[in-house]
Protein backbone atom coordinates (compact mmCIF):
# COMPACT_ATOMS: atom_id res chain seq x y z
CA UNK A 1 0.00 0.00 0.00
CA UNK A 2 1.68 3.55 -0.83
CA UNK A 3 1.79 5.69 1.75
CA UNK A 4 2.99 9.41 1.76
CA UNK A 5 5.78 10.86 4.20
CA UNK A 6 3.53 13.39 5.29
CA UNK A 7 0.36 11.10 5.09
CA UNK A 8 -0.61 12.16 8.87
CA UNK A 9 -0.46 15.98 7.93
CA UNK A 10 -2.90 14.71 5.30
CA UNK A 11 -5.19 12.75 7.89
CA UNK A 12 -4.81 15.48 10.09
CA UNK A 13 -6.34 18.53 7.64
CA UNK A 14 -9.34 15.95 6.53
CA UNK A 15 -10.57 15.61 10.15
CA UNK A 16 -10.28 19.54 10.23
CA UNK A 17 -12.62 19.65 7.28
CA UNK A 18 -15.19 17.21 8.86
CA UNK A 19 -14.86 19.08 12.01
CA UNK A 20 -15.71 22.48 9.89
CA UNK A 21 -19.03 21.06 7.78
CA UNK A 22 -16.62 21.66 4.73
CA UNK A 23 -15.32 17.70 3.94
CA UNK A 24 -16.95 16.86 0.37
CA UNK A 25 -17.40 12.82 -0.06
CA UNK A 26 -18.36 11.66 -3.54
CA UNK A 27 -22.43 10.41 -3.61
CA UNK A 28 -23.24 7.47 -6.10
CA UNK A 29 -26.36 7.54 -8.89
CA UNK A 30 -28.35 4.50 -9.74
CA UNK A 31 -29.94 5.10 -13.32
CA UNK A 32 -30.23 8.21 -14.95
CA UNK A 33 -29.70 11.63 -14.98
CA UNK A 34 -33.11 13.45 -14.34
CA UNK A 35 -35.50 14.83 -12.47
CA UNK A 36 -35.86 12.04 -10.47
CA UNK A 37 -32.95 9.99 -9.38
CA UNK A 38 -31.30 7.54 -6.64
CA UNK A 39 -28.86 9.10 -5.07
CA UNK A 40 -26.83 6.06 -2.38
CA UNK A 41 -30.46 3.80 -2.46
CA UNK A 42 -32.96 7.00 -1.96
CA UNK A 43 -35.03 7.94 -4.80
CA UNK A 44 -34.91 12.08 -4.38
CA UNK A 45 -36.10 15.38 -6.42
CA UNK A 46 -32.85 16.56 -8.01
CA UNK A 47 -32.43 20.17 -8.33
CA UNK A 48 -28.70 20.10 -8.11
CA UNK A 49 -27.81 19.24 -11.91
CA UNK A 50 -26.90 21.75 -14.80
CA UNK A 51 -29.19 19.23 -17.47
CA UNK A 52 -31.02 22.59 -17.84
CA UNK A 53 -32.92 21.65 -20.96
CA UNK A 54 -33.26 17.85 -19.41
CA UNK A 55 -31.46 16.36 -22.85
CA UNK A 56 -28.95 14.14 -20.85
CA UNK A 57 -31.40 11.21 -21.10
CA UNK A 58 -33.26 12.18 -24.14
CA UNK A 59 -34.28 8.78 -26.68
CA UNK A 60 -32.43 10.95 -29.58
CA UNK A 61 -29.12 11.39 -27.54
CA UNK A 62 -29.19 7.62 -26.90
CA UNK A 63 -30.07 6.36 -30.50
CA UNK A 64 -26.87 8.74 -31.93
CA UNK A 65 -24.83 7.73 -29.16
CA UNK A 66 -25.09 4.07 -29.33
CA UNK A 67 -25.12 3.95 -33.86
CA UNK A 68 -21.68 5.71 -33.27
CA UNK A 69 -20.21 3.53 -31.03
CA UNK A 70 -21.66 0.64 -33.01
CA UNK A 71 -19.90 2.25 -36.03
CA UNK A 72 -16.41 3.60 -34.25
CA UNK A 73 -16.26 1.94 -31.09
CA UNK A 74 -16.02 3.23 -27.97
CA UNK A 75 -12.67 4.81 -27.01
CA UNK A 76 -11.29 7.65 -29.42
CA UNK A 77 -7.71 5.82 -29.12
CA UNK A 78 -5.87 8.87 -29.95
CA UNK A 79 -5.38 13.13 -29.29
CA UNK A 80 -7.15 14.72 -32.28
CA UNK A 81 -4.00 15.17 -34.12
CA UNK A 82 -3.07 11.80 -33.84
CA UNK A 83 -6.02 9.69 -35.06
CA UNK A 84 -7.89 10.82 -32.41
CA UNK A 85 -10.07 13.03 -34.54
CA UNK A 86 -13.34 11.38 -36.10
CA UNK A 87 -16.00 12.56 -38.66
CA UNK A 88 -18.36 13.11 -35.47
CA UNK A 89 -16.05 15.48 -34.26
CA UNK A 90 -15.63 17.22 -37.77
CA UNK A 91 -19.35 17.44 -38.06
CA UNK A 92 -20.22 19.02 -34.74
CA UNK A 93 -17.06 21.34 -35.18
CA UNK A 94 -18.64 22.52 -38.26
CA UNK A 95 -22.26 22.51 -37.05
CA UNK A 96 -20.78 24.89 -34.27
CA UNK A 97 -19.40 27.45 -36.39
CA UNK A 98 -22.63 27.50 -38.37
CA UNK A 99 -24.46 27.88 -35.21
CA UNK A 100 -22.77 30.36 -33.11
CA UNK A 101 -21.31 32.66 -36.75
CA UNK A 102 -17.85 31.95 -35.91
CA UNK A 103 -15.46 30.89 -38.32
CA UNK A 104 -14.28 28.24 -36.72
CA UNK A 105 -14.96 25.79 -33.78
CA UNK A 106 -12.15 23.73 -31.57
CA UNK A 107 -13.45 20.60 -29.59
CA UNK A 108 -11.76 20.42 -26.12
CA UNK A 109 -12.52 17.01 -24.21
CA UNK A 110 -13.75 19.19 -21.41
CA UNK A 111 -14.51 22.99 -20.10
CA UNK A 112 -11.55 22.92 -17.60
CA UNK A 113 -9.16 22.12 -20.40
CA UNK A 114 -10.46 24.16 -22.86
CA UNK A 115 -10.08 27.03 -20.54
CA UNK A 116 -6.84 26.26 -19.68
CA UNK A 117 -5.90 25.52 -23.18
CA UNK A 118 -7.16 28.62 -24.37
CA UNK A 119 -5.49 31.28 -21.63
CA UNK A 120 -2.17 29.37 -22.05
CA UNK A 121 -2.39 29.07 -25.61
CA UNK A 122 -2.71 32.69 -26.40
CA UNK A 123 -0.42 33.95 -23.59
CA UNK A 124 3.16 34.05 -23.33
CA UNK A 125 5.56 35.76 -20.70
CA UNK A 126 5.15 39.47 -20.19
CA UNK A 127 1.22 39.54 -21.16
CA UNK A 128 -1.54 39.67 -18.98
CA UNK A 129 -4.64 38.51 -17.94
CA UNK A 130 -7.11 40.47 -16.45
CA UNK A 131 -10.03 38.09 -14.54
CA UNK A 132 -13.53 38.84 -12.87
CA UNK A 133 -12.62 37.95 -9.25
CA UNK A 134 -15.53 35.83 -9.49
CA UNK A 135 -14.54 33.40 -12.69
CA UNK A 136 -14.75 29.40 -12.37
CA UNK A 137 -11.50 28.02 -10.86
CA UNK A 138 -10.74 26.67 -14.41
CA UNK A 139 -10.52 30.21 -15.68
CA UNK A 140 -8.32 31.34 -12.66
CA UNK A 141 -6.33 28.30 -12.61
CA UNK A 142 -5.26 28.92 -16.56
CA UNK A 143 -4.33 32.42 -15.55
CA UNK A 144 -2.16 31.06 -12.52
CA UNK A 145 -0.53 28.20 -14.86
CA UNK A 146 0.13 30.49 -17.53
CA UNK A 147 3.26 32.44 -18.34
CA UNK A 148 1.20 35.70 -18.05
CA UNK A 149 0.90 38.02 -15.51
CA UNK A 150 -2.20 37.37 -13.53
CA UNK A 151 -4.42 40.27 -12.11
CA UNK A 152 -7.96 40.27 -10.94
CA UNK A 153 -11.06 42.80 -10.62
CA UNK A 154 -14.06 43.28 -8.53
CA UNK A 155 -16.86 41.28 -9.50
CA UNK A 156 -18.31 42.71 -12.76
CA UNK A 157 -17.53 46.08 -11.52
CA UNK A 158 -16.68 48.05 -14.99
CA UNK A 159 -14.80 51.13 -13.56
CA UNK A 160 -12.36 48.44 -11.53
CA UNK A 161 -11.95 46.54 -14.98
CA UNK A 162 -11.26 49.77 -16.60
CA UNK A 163 -8.62 50.21 -13.80
CA UNK A 164 -6.67 47.18 -14.18
CA UNK A 165 -6.84 47.86 -17.68
CA UNK A 166 -5.33 51.17 -17.67
CA UNK A 167 -2.66 49.61 -15.41
CA UNK A 168 -1.49 46.87 -17.32
CA UNK A 169 -0.99 49.33 -20.49
CA UNK A 170 1.38 48.27 -22.18
CA UNK A 171 2.21 44.95 -20.03
CA UNK A 172 2.43 42.85 -23.18
CA UNK A 173 -1.09 41.37 -24.86
CA UNK A 174 -4.04 41.78 -22.37
CA UNK A 175 -6.89 38.81 -22.58
CA UNK A 176 -9.66 39.73 -20.13
CA UNK A 177 -11.52 36.57 -19.04
CA UNK A 178 -14.97 36.39 -17.63
CA UNK A 179 -17.84 34.24 -16.98
CA UNK A 180 -21.47 34.84 -19.14
CA UNK A 181 -23.30 33.38 -16.08
CA UNK A 182 -21.41 33.08 -13.00
CA UNK A 183 -21.93 29.57 -11.87
CA UNK A 184 -22.74 30.29 -8.29
CA UNK A 185 -24.61 33.61 -8.44
CA UNK A 186 -26.73 32.87 -11.54
CA UNK A 187 -26.18 36.78 -12.67
CA UNK A 188 -24.89 37.91 -15.95
CA UNK A 189 -21.51 39.61 -16.78
CA UNK A 190 -22.56 43.44 -18.35
CA UNK A 191 -20.93 41.49 -21.82
CA UNK A 192 -21.52 45.41 -23.63
CA UNK A 193 -19.58 47.76 -21.19
CA UNK A 194 -16.98 44.79 -20.77
CA UNK A 195 -16.43 44.45 -25.02
CA UNK A 196 -16.84 48.20 -25.45
CA UNK A 197 -13.64 48.65 -22.40
CA UNK A 198 -11.72 45.90 -23.81
CA UNK A 199 -12.04 47.65 -27.29
CA UNK A 200 -10.98 50.56 -25.94
CA UNK A 201 -8.04 49.52 -24.50
CA UNK A 202 -6.91 46.98 -27.26
CA UNK A 203 -7.57 43.80 -25.49
CA UNK A 204 -8.93 40.45 -26.26
CA UNK A 205 -12.04 39.01 -24.43
CA UNK A 206 -12.47 35.31 -23.61
CA UNK A 207 -15.71 34.87 -22.10
CA UNK A 208 -16.74 31.33 -20.42
CA UNK A 209 -20.29 30.97 -21.71
CA UNK A 210 -20.91 27.18 -20.17
CA UNK A 211 -23.63 28.04 -17.95
CA UNK A 212 -25.63 30.03 -20.52
CA UNK A 213 -24.91 28.46 -24.53
CA UNK A 214 -28.53 26.60 -25.14
CA UNK A 215 -30.22 28.55 -22.81
CA UNK A 216 -29.84 32.28 -23.00
CA UNK A 217 -30.82 34.01 -26.32
CA UNK A 218 -34.18 33.05 -28.35
CA UNK A 219 -32.25 30.38 -30.10
CA UNK A 220 -29.95 29.54 -27.07
CA UNK A 221 -27.07 30.77 -28.35
CA UNK A 222 -26.36 31.81 -25.24
CA UNK A 223 -24.83 35.77 -23.50
CA UNK A 224 -24.07 36.89 -26.69
CA UNK A 225 -27.68 36.58 -28.40
CA UNK A 226 -28.84 37.58 -25.41
CA UNK A 227 -26.92 41.19 -25.12
CA UNK A 228 -27.24 40.70 -29.08
CA UNK A 229 -23.92 41.34 -29.51
CA UNK A 230 -22.85 41.67 -33.27
CA UNK A 231 -21.05 39.37 -34.58
CA UNK A 232 -18.22 41.65 -35.89
CA UNK A 233 -17.62 42.40 -32.00
CA UNK A 234 -18.05 39.10 -30.36
CA UNK A 235 -14.87 37.79 -28.60
CA UNK A 236 -13.44 34.28 -27.90
CA UNK A 237 -16.26 32.02 -26.36
CA UNK A 238 -15.99 28.76 -25.00
CA UNK A 239 -19.27 26.39 -24.02
CA UNK A 240 -19.55 23.29 -22.60
CA UNK A 241 -21.81 20.16 -23.43
CA UNK A 242 -22.21 18.77 -19.93
CA UNK A 243 -25.13 21.03 -19.08
CA UNK A 244 -27.51 22.39 -21.27
CA UNK A 245 -26.57 19.69 -24.10
CA UNK A 246 -26.62 16.74 -21.94
CA UNK A 247 -23.31 15.47 -23.05
CA UNK A 248 -19.95 15.97 -22.22
CA UNK A 249 -16.71 17.83 -23.43
CA UNK A 250 -16.46 21.77 -24.64
CA UNK A 251 -15.45 23.98 -27.52
CA UNK A 252 -14.10 26.97 -27.99
CA UNK A 253 -15.76 29.16 -31.34
CA UNK A 254 -13.06 32.28 -32.71
CA UNK A 255 -11.81 33.11 -36.04
CA UNK A 256 -9.37 31.43 -38.21
CA UNK A 257 -6.08 32.23 -36.83
CA UNK A 258 -7.32 31.96 -33.02
CA UNK A 259 -8.34 28.49 -33.57
CA UNK A 260 -5.29 27.29 -35.99
CA UNK A 261 -3.21 29.17 -33.14
CA UNK A 262 -4.90 27.05 -30.45
CA UNK A 263 -3.97 23.40 -32.30
CA UNK A 264 -0.53 24.46 -32.50
CA UNK A 265 -0.02 25.59 -28.79
CA UNK A 266 -2.71 24.56 -27.05
CA UNK A 267 -1.28 22.23 -24.60
CA UNK A 268 -4.57 20.77 -23.17
CA UNK A 269 -5.47 19.78 -26.57
CA UNK A 270 -2.38 18.56 -28.27
CA UNK A 271 -1.54 15.77 -25.27
CA UNK A 272 -5.33 14.96 -24.37
CA UNK A 273 -6.83 11.90 -26.44
CA UNK A 274 -9.56 13.11 -27.85
CA UNK A 275 -13.57 12.45 -26.69
CA UNK A 276 -15.43 9.08 -27.77
CA UNK A 277 -16.64 9.49 -31.17
CA UNK A 278 -20.29 8.73 -29.53
CA UNK A 279 -20.51 11.49 -27.56
CA UNK A 280 -19.91 14.03 -30.31
CA UNK A 281 -22.68 12.18 -32.35
CA UNK A 282 -24.71 12.58 -29.27
CA UNK A 283 -24.01 16.32 -29.54
CA UNK A 284 -24.50 16.63 -32.89
CA UNK A 285 -28.41 15.18 -32.04
CA UNK A 286 -28.38 17.54 -28.82
CA UNK A 287 -27.66 20.60 -30.88
CA UNK A 288 -30.36 19.45 -33.70
CA UNK A 289 -32.99 19.28 -30.43
CA UNK A 290 -31.86 22.59 -29.16
CA UNK A 291 -32.31 24.90 -32.20
CA UNK A 292 -35.92 23.14 -33.13
CA UNK A 293 -37.65 22.49 -29.69
CA UNK A 294 -37.82 26.32 -27.94
CA UNK A 295 -40.83 25.41 -26.03
CA UNK A 296 -37.59 23.92 -23.74
CA UNK A 297 -36.35 27.50 -23.30
CA UNK A 298 -39.77 29.30 -22.68
CA UNK A 299 -40.77 26.62 -20.08
CA UNK A 300 -37.33 26.83 -18.15
CA UNK A 301 -38.12 30.40 -17.95
CA UNK A 302 -41.85 30.13 -17.27
CA UNK A 303 -39.73 27.77 -14.10
CA UNK A 304 -37.65 30.45 -13.28
CA UNK A 305 -40.38 33.04 -12.56
CA UNK A 306 -42.54 30.73 -10.56
CA UNK A 307 -39.65 29.80 -8.04
CA UNK A 308 -38.55 33.80 -8.19
CA UNK A 309 -42.00 34.58 -7.23
CA UNK A 310 -42.83 31.76 -4.75
CA UNK A 311 -39.46 32.38 -2.93
CA UNK A 312 -40.26 36.06 -2.88
CA UNK A 313 -43.09 35.11 -1.19
CA UNK A 314 -41.91 32.97 1.54
CA UNK A 315 -39.49 36.22 2.24
CA UNK A 316 -36.55 34.42 1.07
CA UNK A 317 -33.55 36.91 -0.41
CA UNK A 318 -32.47 35.62 -3.97
CA UNK A 319 -29.63 36.97 -5.98
CA UNK A 320 -30.51 38.67 -9.21
CA UNK A 321 -30.05 36.29 -11.40
CA UNK A 322 -32.64 35.53 -14.21
CA UNK A 323 -30.86 32.17 -15.22
CA UNK A 324 -31.57 28.54 -13.83
CA UNK A 325 -29.14 28.67 -11.10
CA UNK A 326 -31.07 30.17 -8.49
CA UNK A 327 -29.27 30.81 -4.84
CA UNK A 328 -30.54 31.10 -1.52
CA UNK A 329 -27.85 32.19 0.83
CA UNK A 330 -28.15 31.25 4.29
CA UNK A 331 -24.50 32.39 5.07
CA UNK A 332 -23.10 30.21 8.07
CA UNK A 333 -21.53 26.59 6.90
CA UNK A 334 -24.03 25.19 10.10
CA UNK A 335 -27.07 26.32 8.59
CA UNK A 336 -26.41 25.38 5.01
CA UNK A 337 -25.66 22.19 6.10
CA UNK A 338 -28.80 21.56 8.46
CA UNK A 339 -31.05 22.85 5.66
CA UNK A 340 -29.23 21.00 2.77
CA UNK A 341 -29.81 17.64 4.69
CA UNK A 342 -33.34 18.78 5.69
CA UNK A 343 -34.62 18.85 2.52
CA UNK A 344 -32.89 15.55 1.60
CA UNK A 345 -34.93 13.92 4.60
CA UNK A 346 -38.31 15.33 2.68
CA UNK A 347 -36.84 13.84 -0.80
CA UNK A 348 -35.47 17.43 -2.52
CA UNK A 349 -31.77 17.19 -4.03
CA UNK A 350 -30.11 20.99 -3.70
CA UNK A 351 -26.82 21.97 -4.44
CA UNK A 352 -25.03 22.78 -0.69
CA UNK A 353 -22.44 24.86 -1.71
CA UNK A 354 -19.54 25.90 0.74
CA UNK A 355 -16.14 28.09 1.19
CA UNK A 356 -14.25 27.48 -0.55
CA UNK A 357 -16.46 27.32 -3.57
CA UNK A 358 -17.99 30.91 -2.44
CA UNK A 359 -16.46 33.73 -0.07
CA UNK A 360 -16.73 33.48 3.84
CA UNK A 361 -19.86 33.77 4.76
CA UNK A 362 -21.77 33.26 1.72
CA UNK A 363 -22.63 29.44 1.83
CA UNK A 364 -25.70 28.77 0.14
CA UNK A 365 -28.54 26.35 -1.40
CA UNK A 366 -27.61 26.42 -5.07
CA UNK A 367 -31.05 25.68 -6.80
CA UNK A 368 -30.82 24.67 -10.55
CA UNK A 369 -34.03 24.21 -12.42
CA UNK A 370 -34.11 21.97 -15.36
CA UNK A 371 -37.15 22.37 -18.69
CA UNK A 372 -37.62 18.65 -17.20
CA UNK A 373 -39.39 19.91 -14.55
CA UNK A 374 -42.98 20.96 -13.60
CA UNK A 375 -44.87 23.48 -12.06
CA UNK A 376 -45.43 20.77 -9.38
CA UNK A 377 -42.24 20.53 -9.05
CA UNK A 378 -41.49 23.61 -8.12
CA UNK A 379 -44.14 24.32 -6.08
CA UNK A 380 -43.12 21.17 -3.83
CA UNK A 381 -39.78 22.24 -3.35
CA UNK A 382 -40.89 25.92 -2.23
CA UNK A 383 -43.38 24.01 0.11
CA UNK A 384 -40.68 22.04 1.17
CA UNK A 385 -38.49 25.33 1.75
CA UNK A 386 -41.01 26.69 3.67
CA UNK A 387 -41.23 24.12 5.98
CA UNK A 388 -37.87 23.79 6.96
CA UNK A 389 -37.03 27.50 7.03
CA UNK A 390 -40.26 27.80 9.34
CA UNK A 391 -38.89 25.38 11.45
CA UNK A 392 -35.42 26.79 11.81
CA UNK A 393 -37.37 29.88 12.86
Amino acid sequence: MSQLPWSELLANALADKHAAGRYRRIRTRLGGQGVNIVIDGKLLRSFCSNDYLGLAAHPELKKAFIEAATAEGVGSGAAHLLSGHSQYHQQLEEALAAFTGQQRVLLFSSGYQANLGVIDGLLARGDTVIQDKLNHASLLDGGRLSAATQTRYLHSDMSALAYRLQQERGNGHRLVVSDGVFSMDGDLAPLPDLLALAKTHKAAVLIDDAHGFGVLGDHGKGCLEHWAIPLENQPIVMGTFGKAFGTAGAFVAADEVVIDTLIQQSRTFVYTTAQPAAIAAATLASLTLMEKESWRREHLQALIQQFRRGAEALGLTLMSSMTAIQPIVLGEIEEVVRVGQALEEKGFLVGVIRPPTVPEGSARLRITLSAAHTEQDVQQLLEALEAVLCTAA
